[in-house]
């Protein structure tokens, strides 16, 4: 797809591409089925639920870094489509800074968990050692496993003309929630239900940090991987003290609808769909950007009004459908008991969405007028802030609607 095209794509095509993508959203229900099978198993430790949030926000981060590098690098001709053949060398040094930073940034929650955990939850060593060894064996896992499929995305779309700007990161972050999800709770069933299961965590661990190390020591002059990892270091922060927060905010929401399956069943779908309208929006911004198609100001916002209605109205479709599956999912319900919850999700699209859409177009501008690479900055921080915002939405509407 080209400058001409990205430039020109109508309202309409942007929905049409838009809905393809966020279609496969629906498979959102499947993890939050996953966590409302598992109910149990989450329980079993207060850190555990909190963490959840987390653990899908750092797939986020990672996934939004590497989707939004892809697709440019697709754009601008630096990455080619070669899917077994050989690549470009920034293409194994994007990859290699993924690796890593994904290892970095499991680190990091844990630190932040556990200073909050430490403050209000009374985490002890052991609790400590057993939460850091859960999320980098998770991470480490899923990395080795989501990455091929975002690969295989990126340069699949691109091939058939799609915009990678839209469809990669919709369709990888969807996957990725189902199959870190599936890790998260592997992990936790080898920690709580297999006598030697912390064996299998402890290996996975020592595997991982083996990679990171030689990736680290062989990259370590790379001007662009040391600029990715010292660019993304910002983000991660960030990323790290917002997911905390929704990990409590999301306690909360447990407290207020107490073990409704419905909720949790859409959870997950929510919060990964309203990240992908964030993505959706940054993403074709920073490819303009770099194209030179549209200028680094604010007000051009308005030469980007297609991918953000787009976008939008392709969320609202999605809703609706999650609202009509999960009311299924319960044993009986009545017609205006699922208009009430078509009603709820709604009311929480309208008001996420606005402030997704403000945030994603704003970051990636800003970061651009400072010098810095936008794609190292604006689906990692829109993702991780969507989950807070889409969660804090759901609890105001849950509250105001009488739930």
């Amino acid at each position: 797809m080209g400058t001409d095209a990205i430039k020109q794509l109508s309202l309409a095509k942007t929905t049409e591409q838009s809905l393809l993508s966020l279609a496969f959203d629906l498979g959102g229900i499947l993890a939050g089925l996953i966590v409302a099978t598992s109910l149990g198993l989450f329980s079993r430790e207060p850190w555990i639920i909190i963490l959840y949030p987390g653990i899908l926000s750092i797939r986020g981060f990672i996934g939004g870094l590497f989707s939004g590098h892809l697709s440019t690098g697709l754009h601008l001709g630096t990455i080619p489509t070669s899917l077994f053949g050989e690549n470009t060398k920034r293409f194994y040094l994007l990859w290699g800074s993924i690796v890593v930073l994904t290892f970095e940034s499991s680190i990091f929650l844990g630190l932040v968990a556990l200073l909050f955990g430490t403050a209000f939850l009374g985490i002890n060593v052991l609790g400590a050692l057993t939460i850091f060894g859960t999320l980098v064996a998770t991470m480490g896992l899923s990395i080795l496993v989501i990455s091929p499929i975002t690969i295989t995305i990126a340069f699949s779309s691109f091939k058939k003309g799609l915009d990678p700007d839209i469809i990669v990161y919709p369709i990888e972050s969807t996957m990725a929630d189902i199959l870190v999800t599936l890790c998260y709770v592997f992990m936790l069933s080898m920690l709580f239900f297999i006598d030697v299961g912390w064996l299998v965590v402890l290996m996975i661990c020592v595997v991982f940090v083996s990679i990171v190390l030689i990736i680290s020591y062989k990259n370590r002059r790379e001007v662009e991987f040391v600029r990715t990892i010292k660019e993304s270091i910002y983000t991660m922060v960030i990323v790290a003290f917002i997911v905390n927060i929704t990990g409590s905010v999301l306690s909360r929401i447990s407290g207020v609808v107490g073990r409704r399956p419905e909720i949790y069943v859409v959870y997950p779908a929510l919060i990964d769909t309203m990240g992908d309208v964030g993505a959706i929006v940054g993403s074709t911004t920073t490819t303009k950007l770099a194209l030179g198609t549209i200028a680094s100001s604010l007000n051009s916002i308005k030469n980007h009004r297609n991918q953000i209605a787009g976008a939008w109205l392709a969320s609202v479709v999605m809703y609706v459908l999650f609202a009509l599956i999960s009311s299924f999912y319960q044993v009986s319900v009545s017609f205006l008991t699922i208009l009430r919850f078509i009603g709820l999700l709604l009311a929480t699209n309208f008001f996420a969405a606005i402030f997704m859409i403000c945030i994603s177009f704003s970051v990636a501008i800003l970061t651009f007028q400072k010098g810095l690479d936008p794609d190292n900055f604006v689906i990692p921080i829109e993702s991780s802030l969507a989950d807070t915002i889409t969660t804090v939405s759901l609890l105001v509407m849950l509250g105001l609607m009488g739930y």
